[in-house]
């Protein structure tokens, strides 16, 4: 979970899927240039922080997030100097990707 995440971090390792939770210390604007993407800070009990970048044109916009609020993700990792980006928290409409997901307060979004 978070520690195969760690190990990435620490490796700048990428494409690689993982899964884990934290919480949520800043959402960002959305992303509205190509693919829309709601985008927000997670911070790990590692103390790591990474990015989620969530396709909203592929899947549900969490309208709900709030800063403080517990996130958990399922996606691709890539590895960058500010601790990383986690995308691909949805299902692929063409089936060559696994699928990912975001799950906030029990509702899972995909």
């Amino acid at each position: 979970m978070c520690s195969f995440l760690n190990n990435a971090y620490q490796n700048q390792q990428s494409d690689i899927q993982v899964n884990g939770s934290g919480t949520v210390i800043r959402t960002l604007r959305d992303d509205i240039k190509g693919s829309q993407h709601q985008k927000f800070l997670v911070k790990l009990a590692s103390g790591n922080t990474i990015l989620i970048a969530h396709n909203i044109d592929l899947a549900p916009r969490i309208n709900s997030l709030r800063i403080g609020d517990i996130i958990e993700f399922y996606g691709e990792y890539e590895w960058n100097k500010k601790g990383g980006v986690v995308h691909w928290t949805h299902r692929d409409p063409r089936g060559n990707h696994k699928h990912g997901w975001l799950k906030h307060k029990g509702l899972t979004y995909q």
